[in-house]
């Protein structure tokens, strides 16, 4: 009798092990099957600039979750609309509302490894180098040797956030195939505006709170954690950004003639910059970093995501982190106060010998929930009128350069404040349960993810939580040129899609 029901506890452990490899397999085949989908999809120009372009991915994306059987609107807003896709399963059901961008940054063509951003191209890594891979290679290739070559795809929003997209239509897709359930109502909200900040969606999100009402919200955007375990962000930080303005002689002037005269900007930016932060990285700002405190309880969350900071330190290739926490996880429980750009004069082989008439810095904030952004802003700029300069929000004039010595225009914008969800919610257990039955494995669970995205009206407006799904490789050059995906990762995000949409949150 004993061995009976060892023989049957074992059959009946090995069904849902059986049908999820399975799963896994047909999910795989899908996958690279549809893979031109993909492809066409990755064609369509998508920097928000350019409405134009937009309203093309608008039209496209439209018609794909059409063909799904989604009850589409378009969502009004002052510039682009948003586009809203909704697909009601059972009264039962909880309904989730699940937040995607489809935009992407600008892009510099000098800079990338191939013709067009916009046409993609297959890469295999291979000692440290991308050489180019015979696409017709792909659909023959089986998972396991997927797992071990690093092939991926070059294309501007490929990772940002194309890609998630097109995951969570290839599970659809695949669901549908397979007669497999949707257990959850569904409401997709794709925004094509969150590369410039998003600006419409707040007060989008107030005008629609009816339409948008929903029990939890998902975001699926950007990159899991390092190691590439599944992994769930509970939090994101906000952004804000300040741009500086410091002056000089009205126009430039010759550096042999008024060197030592006319006063140089860059030495003025430079003195206000430096001030702000000492050379740990540490804010100096009085106030700054008020209300943030690291439990016990809290440090403990932190210390289980499995960081390698040694490799982190060797990829980017500095010796020594700045020293805001302990760790990168604690460093990014904190404000920043980042320098993402600077430009006076001219350089390299445009170099001339002058004192540059202004000097501009570029300023980005990142917010965590403990801080307000305006509030921050304030405590900048009082620092910066304590080290005796005016504070214009203009070009000054003449009058304006004559009586005073030292001028700073401020020009300053909250984008869109943090995030944060307890790791230990309905939410948070529903999701990490359910990849770790996709997977095999816990997923890595991230207090807050570093990068920003426009959640908060969503959490504060609609009052539900929310939680990140990141399925894209950390190192996609997001933001960057030679952006990419890999293959893998692709693969594995339609898994994680499955997973979800087939998995009762109650």
């Amino acid at each position: 009798m004993k061995i009976f029901k060892i023989i049957l506890l074992s059959i009946v452990m090995s069904i849902p092990i059986y049908s999820q490899r399975e799963n896994k397999n047909e999910i795989f085949k899908q996958g690279l099957n549809n893979i031109d989908e993909f492809i066409e999809f990755l064609s369509y120009p998508n920097d928000s600039n350019f409405k134009s372009d937009i309203y093309e991915l608008i039209d496209w994306t439209e018609d794909k979750f059409k063909s799904l059987d989604f009850e589409i609107n378009r969502l009004d807003t002052e510039t682009i609309p948003l586009l809203l896709a909704s697909k009601h399963i059972n009264d039962n059901y909880k309904t989730v509302l699940i937040y995607m961008h489809l935009d992407g940054q600008p892009v510099d063509l000098t800079k990338w490894d191939q013709e067009n951003p916009f046409t993609p191209v297959y890469k295999l890594k291979e000692n440290g180098e991308f050489i180019e891979y015979d696409p017709n290679e792909i659909k023959d290739i089986d998972y396991k040797t997927l797992q071990e070559k690093d092939i991926r795809i070059f294309a501007r929003a490929s990772s940002d956030a194309k890609g998630p997209v097109m995951m969570l239509i290839q599970a659809i897709k695949f669901m549908n195939t397979n007669n497999i359930d949707q257990k959850l109502n569904l409401k997709l909200v794709m925004d094509f505006e969150e590369e410039i900040g998003s600006p419409s969606l707040p007060d989008a999100v107030k005008k629609h709170s009816n339409i948008l009402k929903s029990d939890a919200l998902l975001i699926f955007d950007g990159p899991q954690h390092e190691s590439d375990l599944p992994t769930l962000n509970f939090g994101n930080r906000g952004i804000s950004s300040i741009t500086l303005k410091t002056y000089g002689p009205v126009l430039p002037q010759h550096s042999g003639h008024f060197g030592n005269y006319a006063p140089n900007p860059v030495f003025r930016m430079s003195n206000i910059l430096s001030s702000m932060k000492d050379e740990n990285g540490i804010v100096k700002i009085k106030g700054y970093y008020d209300g943030i405190t690291i439990s016990d309880e809290i440090k403990k969350y932190l210390d289980n995501v499995p960081d390698n900071e040694e490799s982190m330190l060797n990829k980017m290739q500095f010796k020594k982190p700045e020293s805001v926490g302990n760790s990168y996880q604690e460093a990014i429980q904190f404000p920043s106060l980042n320098v993402r750009g600077i430009r006076a004069g001219w350089v390299e082989d445009e170099v001339r010998t002058i004192v540059p008439s202004e000097c501009i810095a570029e300023i980005d904030v990142r917010l965590v929930i403990e801080s307000d952004g305006y509030r921050l802003h304030d405590l900048i700029k009082k620092h910066i009128e304590d080290l005796g300069y005016v504070i214009l929000d203009h070009e000054p004039s003449k009058e304006e350069r004559m009586e005073y010595d030292k001028i700073v225009k401020f020009n300053s914008t909250v984008s869109y404040p943090a995030f944060r969800t307890d790791i230990d919610s309905d939410l948070g257990n529903w999701l990490s349960k359910t990849l770790t039955r996709t997977f095999g494995v816990e997923p890595v669970l991230r207090r807050t993810s570093g990068g920003s995205v426009p959640i908060s009206p969503f959490v504060n407006v609609l009052n539900i939580p929310a939680v990140g799904v990141p399925t894209v490789n950390k190192d996609n050059n997001q933001h960057s040129p030679n952006e990419n995906i890999k293959l893998i990762n692709y693969i594995k995000g339609i898994e994680s899609f499955v997973g979800i949409l087939s998995s009762e949150f109650k």
